[in-house]
């Protein structure tokens, strides 16, 4: 049985974590499966957005400890092949240039809740909650650092690693460690708006718009404006933006 499905609808890609029994535990088979469904979803030219969720209770438990232990004794080699399974997804949901959204209901933990913050967009149940409890295991929330320092800041960052304290969604939010806090008696319904928003907008727009973002990180303040004024030319010569404009400005001369 697969570890992660894959329906693309409405120029969406639905990726759903399929291992409930688990809490949707990662192990190496798990992250395969999802780095090739992002690849999936990314190479498929009716996808306009990816929808990351998950089956059961919970979002992500983070790392399969019981498959963690297997490799105990593992060389270095085979730890090392392991831990880049999922790094590997991590720099597939930032290299793929469509968005990516997470829906995170229940618990997202540990490399779960990397998982969600690696996603462009993340929109968390109300009773959602968030942590990075390696360290009290004796483990290091060591990839997914790179994606939370970006969220929320050194010292947020630094408290919820340091401490391994788990969050509600309504400070996960409030830090800027999720997009939106949505109420459980609709979050499907808001989520489903989010995304066929997305699905229905121009494809170079959301793409080029999600590249210029990251790479500005790189970037010094000049640098960032001057790669603006390239991709903003670039997106001119686009159909896409051509028929935007002629459709709001038929819009403004129709409105009395």
């Amino acid at each position: 049985m697969n570890r992660v499905t894959v329906v693309i609808t409405d120029g969406v890609g639905r990726i759903t974590l399929a291992r409930p029994e688990k809490r949707n535990a990662l192990d190496r088979v798990m992250a395969t499966e999802l780095h090739q469904a992002l690849h999936q979803c990314g190479n498929d030219a009716t996808v306009r957005a990816i929808l990351l969720t998950a089956q059961g209770e919970d979002f992500c438990a983070g790392a399969d400890i019981e498959a963690l232990e297997q490799l105990i004794d593992a060389g270095g080699d085979a730890h090392r092949e392991d831990a880049e399974a999922l790094g590997l997804v991590f720099r597939a949901m930032r290299d793929i240039r469509k968005p990516v959204v997470a829906a995170v209901r229940g618990r997202a933990l540990a490399g779960g809740a990397g998982l969600a913050t690696a996603c462009d967009i993340v929109l968390a149940d109300e009773q959602a909650q968030f942590g990075y409890p390696e360290v009290r295991i004796g483990f290091v929330p060591a990839m997914v650092m790179a994606m939370l320092r970006r969220s929320v800041g050194e010292k947020h960052a630094a408290d919820l690693v340091l401490t391994g304290r788990l969050i509600s969604a309504r400070e996960a939010y409030l830090i800027g460690l999720v997009s939106r806090v949505l109420p459980s008696a609709t979050f499907d319904a808001e989520v489903e708006k989010v995304v066929q928003a997305l699905g229905k907008s121009p494809a170079t727009a959301l793409e080029q718009t999600k590249h210029l973002f990251y790479l500005m990180d790189a970037l010094d303040f000049s640098g960032a404006i001057s790669a603006g004024v390239k991709t903003n030319v670039e997106v001119r010569a686009t159909e896409d933006f051509r028929a935007g404009v002629r459709r709001f400005l038929d819009r403004q001369r129709r409105t009395p």
